[in-house]
């Protein structure tokens, strides 16, 4: 049996009788809370598996052990598997996270209300990626209205785990053999299908020098210094790495960014400890080892640079890997995906769903990186900006929920059919 327009049409018609269900639950998973840090989402997955359960839905939940949690800096995770087989074949998995970097300011919404206005709605991970929960959820429920002979299965996998890298998420669950799908969709936008994405390093570098009172500044080494001096020559390597451009569309060049910095006991005080965490993006093709190489590199030599007074310490660095997270490269089964989304995409949006790559790193390389061929698509805008994902009144426009779901549950079909 292969699908037809008619099939097609049974699917979207069903979608369509149970948007509004579709938006409750959405709503539903927005209003409990997953700020990560602080990382306690255990709640949200107990939420979502009751919420599961409503629809004839058995989630089974993971625990990640609390010890492994802690030492992660979370406090709580349980990961979902929802198992759904209907016979010989390969199984599906959908994958969406839960968890989601906290509000901030700036907001006219509830970033916890899940408040609708002119068609979108608001708040925290509607767009990225609890939206994808509801898209998941009811394109299976689509599926599984039709009463047809599949061939395969369908497993819905709901983590928590995203934000920090993945490992105590998906990565967790696979390497647990908790699962092992032969083909994945993962959390996405609606307008173009993802098929490759940066990887990402993260550093935390520890500058030390001597304390020495601000009326004396002689007597020690200003660790602040010290780290502006070594800032400075790891912001000097972007003008290189806008020469090392990728060959996968949608991906330009590596980039680095230091986002947080802390030091210094008091204002009178000059500084002995600076730390700063860096975060590099890397692009397909470059080799992860060499890059944190050279990263290392840059900093040791900055640092041997940097002259203290007369008589003062030298700089210290102490240089700790936080993060390695390896670019999703296309694998060559994911194209079954990427033919049946591009073409109900195209039909359901009435215009071209281009394969791109994305500068964003996600979890999804976690299944590549074990042959899983998989691919990004869900609701969600054209662009990140546009969604305000990690930024104020993030939303997501309920007409991509609908047609997205659409196209997830006729790529289903496809692909079991």
């Amino acid at each position: 049996m292969s699908a037809t327009s008619a099939h097609y049409a049974q699917l979207d018609a069903w979608i369509d009788a149970h948007f509004d269900e579709q938006v409750k639950f959405l709503q539903a998973l927005v209003q409990v809370p997953t700020d990560t840090p602080p990382g306690n989402n255990a709640p949200h997955a107990e939420r979502t598996a009751e919420l599961l359960k409503a629809f004839g839905y058995q989630a089974e939940k993971h625990a990640v052990p609390d010890p492994e949690v802690k030492a992660y800096g979370l406090q709580s995770i349980t990961n979902l598997i929802v198992r759904r087989p209907y016979g010989a074949g390969k199984t599906i998995a959908l994958n969406a996270h839960g968890d989601v970097v906290p509000p901030g300011e700036g907001w006219t919404h509830d970033p916890y209300g899940g408040e609708i206005q002119d068609g979108a709605m608001y708040g925290r991970a509607t767009a990225v990626s609890k939206s994808d929960f509801s898209t998941f959820t009811f394109a299976t429920r689509a599926l599984e209205s039709l009463g047809l002979p599949l061939k395969g299965g369908v497993e819905l996998h709901f983590t928590y785990d995203e934000e920090f890298g993945g490992e105590m998420g998906p990565g967790w669950l696979l390497a647990k053999g908790l699962t092992q799908p032969d083909l994945m969709i993962a959390a996405g936008f609606s307008y173009q299908v993802v098929t490759a994405h940066n990887g990402c390093l993260q550093m935390e570098v520890t500058v030390h020098g001597e304390m020495a009172h601000a009326a004396v500044p002689d007597t020690g080494t200003d660790a602040l210094q010290g780290a502006v001096h070594i800032l400075n020559a790891l912001h000097a390597l972007n003008a290189d790495y806008k020469q090392v451009t990728s060959k996968v569309e949608g991906i330009t060049h590596p980039y680095l960014n230091v986002g947080q910095i802390n030091g210094g006991t008091n204002t009178n005080v000059m500084p002995g400890k600076v730390v700063f965490k860096l975060d590099r993006r890397m692009i397909p093709e470059e080799n992860p080892a060499e890059v944190e190489a050279s990263i290392r590199k840059t900093i040791e030599d900055a640092a041997k640079t940097f002259n203290p007074p007369r008589g003062g310490k030298q700089l210290q660095v102490d240089i700790r890997r936080l993060l390695l997270a390896h670019a999703m490269v296309p694998l060559a089964g994911n194209q079954p995906l990427v033919d049946a989304i591009q073409k109900h995409g195209s039909q359901l949006f009435g215009e071209p769903i281009p394969a791109v790559g994305t500068p964003l790193y996600t979890d999804v390389r976690l299944y590549v990186e074990r042959g899983i061929p998989g691919v990004i698509y869900g609701a969600g805008p054209r662009t990140v900006l546009e969604s305000h994902a990690k930024r104020a009144d993030e939303r997501v426009q309920l007409e991509d929920v609908r047609r997205a779901t659409k196209v997830i549950a006729r790529t289903l079909l496809d692909l079991l059919t």
